[in-house]
């Protein structure tokens, strides 16, 4: 892991942060011919798609709802059990954060509010690479689920077998997905976003892929929505003298074999703390099954951070901006104010990370690369809409009509004070000649123009 000292004032920097940014030009054009490929040929282009990058292709991409439901029975009970406390707990959390349609009535009685409509359909894309997430399709589909969504999806590419992870299926299952597609890459983006004979659209994707994923996610924002861009998958701990180096090893580890390109910060105002976990690690990733990963991703990706206070050390969190954060500290909760960029927050010894990956609640598909500085964890809010209600009365509308058509006048918009001006004279019992209504529109009370400000004092 690379060593950053921060000393004599020093801020850290995001040059100092070892991340890879942005996109790879090459991949982004990839995924963008994919899904314009998809986009124009549909299913044809799809199947073509899965045969080259997944070398399988169902003959239908739509798994049967029959084979959904048995692969409960193909997995452990404890499995199940497993799931079940997961899905429980996600969906309990999940449920306050539904929001409601609120109205408000002013004195004139216009009543002025919000109505809250979850959208149609979304789609969530859960990988199948490297390792299997049913964790991922019960974080991604129980908020649409309480967020009222009536059609949720879920696209997965198949092994090259073309056999799906019955651990996967089971989690559709109790979460409640209404349709199976085994189709996953960018392809399954274009498929999701623009519909193909056999997939029909969504109006909102979800869930967590690869670069070519996320390439195809961003480049079909806006004619669907999306959750986010999600990059690789990272973790700051936040660590004092009091911290166990074998535990703060484990919970860097427990994000490095994700991916070789996951990142892991350790930040930390002890400086003998960084010899002690480094140690730990090089006990401990011997013993891995993933050890390969695990290490290429602390050796690449691995930063370690000395701040010479505790002060110095928060800022430099605050500039991570991680997706996951750790607070290995001495009365950790009292530092909980003073972090203002995290996607998930791990307060005390107790809290392990993976406790947020499976049951304990909160979201665990969370803002990458440092997008914490403005993005939130994947929720209920992300699957509903918003919609403002406006329904003035005549006393209100003579109240606010006189301030809107001196707007749209310094705006030089005509009709847009003729909207309001003709109601305005209705509601005065007057009455109004359609072929003369410029005082209605712009009355003579009020300015045609004005002289435009110079940049000289």
């Amino acid at each position: 892991m690379r060593r950053v000292i921060l000393e004599g004032g020093r801020r850290l920097t995001q040059a100092d942060l070892n991340r890879a940014g942005a996109l790879p030009a090459d991949v982004i054009a990839a995924a963008e011919k994919i899904v314009d490929d998809v986009r124009a040929r549909g299913d044809a282009a799809v199947r073509e798609c899965c045969l080259r990058f997944d070398g399988a292709c169902p003959d239908e991409f739509r798994v049967p709802d029959g084979v959904v439901s048995r692969a409960l029975d193909l997995v452990d009970p404890e499995f199940v059990a497993s799931l079940e406390r997961a899905r429980d707990q996600i969906r309990d959390f999940h449920e306050r954060e539904r929001e409601q349609s609120w109205f408000t009535t002013r004195a004139d009685g216009t009543i002025l509010g919000v109505k809250v409509t979850p959208v149609a359909s979304a789609a969530v894309y859960v990988p199948g690479g490297r390792a299997q997430y049913p964790s991922t399709v019960l974080m991604d589909t129980i908020p649409a689920k309480v967020a009222g969504v009536e059609r949720v999806v879920m696209v997965t590419p198949p092994q090259r077998d073309g056999s799906l992870s019955p651990y996967t299926l089971a989690a559709a299952a109790l979460a409640g997905v209404d349709e199976v597609y085994a189709v996953g890459g960018a392809q399954a983006i274009g498929a999701v976003a623009y519909g193909t004979e056999s997939i029909p659209a969504v109006d909102k994707i979800v869930g967590p892929g690869n670069a070519f994923v996320a390439a195809a996610k961003r480049y079909v924002s806006g004619d669907v929505g999306i959750d986010m861009v999600a990059g690789p998958s990272e973790v700051c701990v936040l660590a004092d003298a009091s911290a166990d180096p074998v535990v703060v090893a484990a919970d860097l580890m427990a994000q490095a074999e994700h991916d070789p390109m996951a990142s892991c910060y350790l930040v930390t105002c002890d400086p003998e703390l960084p010899v002690a976990v480094e140690a730990a690690v090089e006990r401990l990733v011997s013993q891995s099954p993933r050890e390969e990963i695990t290490r290429a991703s602390l050796d690449e990706r691995g930063v370690v951070v000395v701040a010479d206070t505790l002060d110095a050390a928060i800022d430099a969190v605050n500039v991570v901006a991680p997706e996951h954060l750790e607070l290995h500290c001495e009365d950790a909760m009292a530092l909980l104010g003073r972090v203002r960029n995290a996607g998930a927050i791990f307060v005390g010894a107790w809290s392990s990370e993976p406790l947020g990956d499976y049951v304990a609640g909160p979201n665990h598909t969370l803002p990458t690369g440092g997008t914490a500085r403005f993005s939130n964890p994947l929720g209920v809010y992300d699957f509903q809409k918003r919609s403002s209600v406006i329904c003035y009365t005549p006393e209100g509308l003579l109240a606010d009509a006189p301030a809107t058509q001196t707007i749209a006048q310094a705006e030089g918009l005509w009709a847009h004070a003729l909207s309001v001006g003709l109601r305005r004279r209705l509601a005065e019992g007057g009455s109004f000649d359609v072929d003369d209504v410029a005082r209605v529109a712009w009355p003579e009370t009020l300015r045609r123009d004005s002289p435009f400000v110079t940049l000289e004092d």
